[in-house]
């Protein structure tokens, strides 16, 4: 069953406008050390690269209905890739949280990711589902969906 959908649209010259003012310091408050270092590998497409990881947390927060307020704050919403190379998020704090207080008991969760952009646009897509637990997997966490 479908627990939350989120999606956003973010400006990639918005981030940049950011990255040029705030440098370090607007990296460091909203993106995790891995969003980092990802976008770091990519020079010419830096702001674009954040800008998607931007978007991706701000659907999540939609997606689990509370925006960025009630303990959920961005650095607890990584963008990671699976083994598959497909975006999904690494759950932290107010983030994991809220997640586990929106999934149904005997249930786990998976968070499906869509990341694009054309410049000047970044957008993502958040799905969360939540599937009917294994006996030996109820209280085991979450999944991605990924690793089918």
């Amino acid at each position: 069953m479908i627990i939350g959908l989120g999606s956003d649209l973010c400006n990639i010259e918005r981030i940049q406008n950011s990255l040029d003012r705030f440098g370090e310091r607007f990296e460091n408050r909203v993106f995790t050390e891995v969003e980092r270092a990802k976008a770091n590998r990519r020079p010419f497409t830096k702001a674009g690269t954040l800008a998607k990881r931007f978007a991706a947390k701000e659907a999540f927060s939609k997606a689990v209905g509370t925006g960025f307020k009630a303990g959920v704050f961005m650095r607890d919403i990584g963008v990671v890739n699976a083994r598959s190379g497909a975006p999904t998020l690494a759950l932290t704090g107010g983030a994991k949280a809220r997640l586990d207080a929106i999934t149904p008991a005997g249930h786990v969760s998976y968070i499906h990711v869509t990341l694009t952009d054309d410049h000047p646009w970044a957008q993502a897509f958040v799905v969360i589902e939540a599937r009917p637990a294994p006996d030996d997997a109820i209280g085991s966490g979450h999944g991605t969906g990924n690793d089918e």
